[in-house]
Order: C-alpha cells, then sequence, then structure tokens
C-alpha cells in the first residue's frame, strides 16, 4: 500500500466521520429515551384496565412487554465502564482517546502518552483511526443493537396484545 502523506484531507475524513458517529450516538440515545417513555406512559394508562376481565390478559401481555422494552432501551444508553480497567498504554489494541481507557491513569501517565503520540503523525492518526473504528463497534454491538430490541420488544408487544385480544373476543363471541 503507498503511504499517505498527512494533510488537510485526512483530517477533514476523520473529523467528518468522528462527528458522524457522535451524531449516530446521539440519535440512538434519543431513540432509546422514546422507547422508554413509550413503553412507560403505555403501562401507566394500561394499569386501569387489569380489572376488566376481557382486557386483563392482553394488558399483561402489553405491560410485560413494555417492562422489556423499558430495559432494553434503558440498556442501549447505561454507560459501560471499567473503573479498574488499566490499560496497557504498550499495547497497539489500546485506544488512548476514549475516556474509558485513560479515566484510571494518573495525569502524568497520560501525559507522558499523549506526548509521545502527538510527536509522530503516524501515532496520531492511528489513534484516531483506532478511535473511529472503536466508536463504530460500539454504536453498532451496543448502542443500536439494543435500541432495535426494544423497537421489536414494543412492536411484539402491541402486536400480541392486540392478537390476543381479538382471540379472546372471537373465542366469547362462539360461546
Amino acid at each position: 500500500m503507498t503511504p499517505i502523506a498527512p494533510g488537510t484531507h485526512l483530517d477533514h475524513l476523520l473529523r467528518q466521520t468522528r462527528m458522524h458517529h457522535v451524531q449516530l450516538s446521539a440519535m440512538a440515545d434519543v431513540k432509546a429515551n422514546i422507547m422508554l417513555s413509550l413503553a412507560a406512559v403505555l403501562t401507566t394508562f394500561s394499569i386501569g384496565y387489569l380489572s376488566d376481565p376481557v382486557l386483563r390478559w392482553p394488558v399483561v401481555v402489553l405491560i410485560l412487554f413494555c417492562g422489556a422494552t423499558a430495559l432494553f432501551a434503558a440498556y442501549a444508553v447505561m454507560p459501560k465502564l471499567n473503573f479498574d480497567f488499566r490499560p496497557n498504554v504498550k499495547d497497539p489494541d489500546c485506544n488512548i482517546l476514549f475516556f474509558g481507557n485513560f479515566m484510571n491513569l494518573e495525569y502524568e501517565d497520560f501525559n507522558q502518552i499523549m506526548d509521545e503520540m502527538m510527536h509522530s503523525s503516524d501515532k496520531v492518526y492511528e489513534a484516531q483511526v483506532r478511535e473511529v473504528y472503536e466508536l463504530g463497534v460500539y454504536l453498532g454491538h451496543q448502542k443500536y443493537r439494543y435500541v432495535r430490541y426494544a423497537y421489536l420488544s414494543f412492536i411484539s408487544g402491541l402486536v400480541s396484545s392486540g392478537g390476543l385480544l381479538i382471540l379472546l373476543e372471537v373465542i366469547r363471541l362462539w360461546r
């Protein structure tokens, strides 16, 4: 592969990609918040119908799925931090730009690592590329996966409780 000279085109590429990742993360947070709010509101309004013998079981199903929706949505936005983690900064897989990797370092250690990295444009670009990669992996495997599960749980709950209500009504009418 031909070496690429550092320059503004690379800086712009990495900056734009990181900005997109931040925007995607914020969108996932908003979507999870919407699902959490919808599940909470629907559960609150549904509880009043538990005493109705016709609606009891469809409401129970709906409340259970809303609970699962709330759990998935909350998990999607819950910070994942390891307070005991000490990064091996000599490991090439260490992402020193991610706060979860340097939050347990003393400032002097962090400063030394950053100083060493900033004196080499190759290391600066490698750190930024690693940051972009790890942000994307985190978004795909953590946030958006659980936001998707929240949506699927919510839709499944609506369909299941609606289907159960229709089934119970058909059974009641055939009696």
